[in-house]
């Protein structure tokens, strides 16, 4: 009986040896696979690092003294001024300034177009609205009506851009269709066709004081360009 126990035992030993000898060695066969699915190594064999992240104020930094290449939607004049802008305020960002202009010019010209002084006043400074207001009123004393429409903006340039404390000024060159048609009092057109749009050159200058809550910018210039 204790013989039978002892080559029990011996052969549970054997056994045992056996299930170590493969199911040690499993882990170090699949481990490695492993690893490289998660790690991937670079094939250069180099380590894989991640690129660090810059702190806020040191990104400001490097944005504020990169160049603007890859920004489009201004004249090399002006680089200077829209430098000296960013710097001054953090949140400024040319591409949506653009964007705003585009809006702009569109509501400004339709609210002419329509004599809507109240709404001009919001978008333009005292001496812009003042003269609008005057065409408007101008307009009215004669008995004309003004039709018009605002085909497409075919450019939106900034051709020049100044920071002088606390202000901030960009000129914008707008070329545009225009549709416009004028009517006398009976209604007959006396100028300007709806069906043949002409080409319109602007130049905007559209001011913000950078230390004011205000995200709005005001048109405080109009000519022609």
């Amino acid at each position: 009986m204790i013989v039978e126990i002892i080559i029990l035992a011996m052969i549970a030993a054997f056994l045992g040896l056996r299930l170590y000898a493969v199911l040690g060695r499993r882990p170090e066969q699949t481990d490695e696979p492993l690893r490289r699915r998660i790690e991937q190594p670079d094939p250069s064999g180099a380590p894989r690092t991640h690129a660090p992240k810059l702190p806020e104020k040191a990104a400001m930094a490097a944005a504020a003294t990169t160049g603007l290449s890859h920004v489009t939607g201004f004249e090399p004049a002006a680089e200077a001024g829209i430098r000296a802008i960013v710097a001054a305020d953090r949140k400024f960002e040319l591409g949506q300034f653009l964007q705003g202009a585009r809006g702009a010019y569109g509501m400004v010209l339709d609210a002419f177009w329509r004599g809507d002084k109240e709404e001009l006043s919001q978008l333009c400074d005292r001496d812009v609205y003042e003269g609008f207001a005057a065409a408007i009123d101008a307009r009215a004393a004669a008995g004309e009506s003004l039709e018009s429409r605002l085909i497409r903006i075919e450019e939106a340039t900034v051709i020049d851009a100044e920071y002088a404390a606390p202000m901030a000024r960009l000129t914008v060159r707008f070329v545009s269709d225009v549709a416009s048609v004028t009517r006398d009092a009976s209604g007959a057109v006396i100028a300007g066709s709806l069906d043949d749009a002409i080409l319109s050159r602007d130049l905007w200058t559209f001011s913000r004081n950078t230390t004011s809550r205000d995200p709005d910018w005001l048109v405080d210039e109009t000519d022609e360009g």
